[in-house]
This record gives C-alpha cells, structure tokens and sequence, in this order.
C-alpha cells in the first residue's frame, strides 16, 4: 500500500511539473485578462483563454524559457519559466488606455448602406490563418457623413476548391477575434478598447460571408477613419470556448528541429478585384509587432502576391447619419 502511494505521488508530482496553469488578473479589478498574448520571444505563441488561464507543459514548450505577455492596455510582464507562479496581476498601462474619442454618439435617422465584401472558394487565392498572424483593413466615412459599423461582414472559405473541384470541408471550429486600432499615419495604431469581440466559425457554415453584428459597440469611424482586424485565437469546444491545443508542428531539418504554425479553417479569401494596398499585416508575437502593408517587402515570395491577390476585402453595413 506504501508503496503504490509513493507511486502515486510521483506521478502527480511528474504531471504537476510538466503542466502548470497560469492566470493572468487585471490588478485593480482582480477581472481575468481576456485572451492575454503569451509570446515565447522568438516570432512564437499563444494566447490565454477568456478566464485568463493559460497551462505552461514543459514538454509542449521544451525549448521555451521565457515568456513575454504584452497584454493590451497592460504592461508588459517578462516570467521564467523555471520560477512560473500561478497567478500574475497585470498593471494597466495608462498611456495605452487612453480614450479614443471617435464621434460623438449620434441620434435621430439614418439610411443603411453597404460595403460589398468579396469571396471565393478558392484554396490556392485564400490566405491560410495562424496564431501568429493578424489582418487588417481600413474603414472610411460613407460620403464624409457620421457612420456607424453595424455589422462587419467577414469573406471567408470554408468550402475547399481545387482546379474547379470542390473539396470536402474538413471539420473544424475556430475561435476568432476582431479588434479596432485608430489611424496612425495610414498604419493601424493605438487599439480602440471595443473589449473582446469573438466568434466561432465551423465547417458547417456553408455561406461565404460570415455576417458579425457589432451594432450594441456603437462603433462609429473617424474622421481619419479607423482599421479592423481579423485574428484567430484556436481551436474552439462545442460551447465556443477556447481549448488547450497545438499550434505548431515540429519539422526535422539540418539546422534542427524548426516549429511551423498549424494552419487552421476557415481560410480567408483575398482579391485581385481591389487596387492599391488596402491590406495590413504583422506577426503579433513580436515585442515591435508592427504593421505594414501585405506586398512584396513583408513576404517577397507569397503566391497570393505573384499571382495579384494582395488585398482582404472585408465588408460592413453602415448607419449613415445626416450631418
């Protein structure tokens, strides 16, 4: 009996070691951070689920001793992972959180409108999401007048289509999140705190235009306009909830082992059909992060360029008010 209870204890001890969960807690309110970034210092990551709670395996991450967490409106925390404490209390940091005053909440009538959003089922035209890259668009005034996003209006390919053919949709379910950044010298920059807005999307959605309604945020677009963007979190259970699963598969070469980021459903679709660069990218793993345009000088060999794909065409309906 001893000793099977040694055993025993030696195996919770083992498991405790190799996996530990980590909450991250807003300091002041003591409410959980929401999907915190964890990044692994070298372009890698992940993301916390919406409780805040995220489990460092020490087998999944051998090769990690260090996490960065840049929380947004945070500061940023830099944690060991040979010394990982169960709980960290995030400081908000001031100069992020300032108020992005967009318009004044307008009343009274207003028309409808419309930015089409285009799509296609194309595999080799869509760009294929990972965790480690965000999306961008930008969004104007309707005709210079006060206008409210009401609903954005997502392309995306959950269908497969090869050389004409269309391919079963394998199964998936997708946790992704759409966040707002102001306009800083044509570039995404400050995020706009809208809080967390996220959707699930599976293979059973058999539209190509994910139709998200954001009309309770009171979006409204400055006068310099503002950008949204489209990042997937992970693997989402049957409640919609954020799971626990790889992001990365480990590929043997002469160099060593290199991690490549899982690819995961639905694919975004992108156009030849919009001049100029209307597409913003950037690695959200990295401490700089910085956004630049999606052509040659961020990926010089991308298909999606060589062949003229270079721009998201990401839609909204619009309250447009009279001035």
């Amino acid at each position: 009996m001893i000793r099977c209870y040694t055993i025993l204890c030696i195996l919770l001890c083992n498991a405790y070691c190799a996996a530990q969960k980590i909450t991250f807690l807003d300091a002041q309110t003591q409410n959980p951070v929401s999907f915190a970034t964890i990044s692994f210092g070298d372009g890698l990551g992940t993301f916390a689920n919406a409780e805040g709670e995220f489990t460092f395996d020490k087998k999944r991450y051998a090769d990690v001793d260090s996490l960065f967490v840049p929380g947004m409106g945070y500061k940023p925390l830099a944690l060991s992972t040979s010394s990982l404490q169960s709980q960290y209390e995030m400081e908000q940091n001031i100069d992020q959180l300032k108020e992005v005053v967009l318009v004044a909440p307008t009343t009274g009538k207003f028309k409808k409108k419309q930015q089409k959003p285009i799509s296609h089922t194309d595999y080799f035209q869509s760009w294929l999401p990972t965790v480690e890259s965000e999306v961008a668009v930008r969004f104007n005034e309707y005709n210079g007048q006060p206008t409210q996003i009401s609903t954005l209006l997502l392309p995306v390919n959950t269908q497969e289509e090869f050389d004409g053919k269309k391919g079963r949709s394998r199964p998936f379910s997708t946790l992704l999140r759409v966040q707002f950044y102001d306009n800083k010298n044509n570039l995404p920059g400050n995020e706009i705190p809208y809080g967390n807005i996220v959707f699930v999307v599976t293979e059973d959605f058999d539209d190509d235009v994910f139709e998200l309604d954001v009309e309770a945020y009171n979006i409204f677009i400055p006068d310099d306009g503002l950008f949204v963007s489209l990042q997937v979190l992970g693997h989402a259970d049957e409640k919609g909830n954020l799971i626990e699963s790889k992001k990365y598969n480990e590929i043997k070469t002469k160099q060593g082992i290199r991690k490549i980021s899982i690819t995961f459903r639905p694919l975004l679709p992108f156009t030849n059909e919009v001049s100029g660069e209307q597409t913003f990218v950037r690695r959200v793993f990295f401490n700089n992060k910085k956004w630049q345009p999606f052509n040659f000088k961020y990926n010089p060999n991308s298909k999606l360029l060589l062949e003229g794909y270079n721009n998201y065409a990401m839609g909204a309906k619009f309250h447009v008010y009279e001035d």
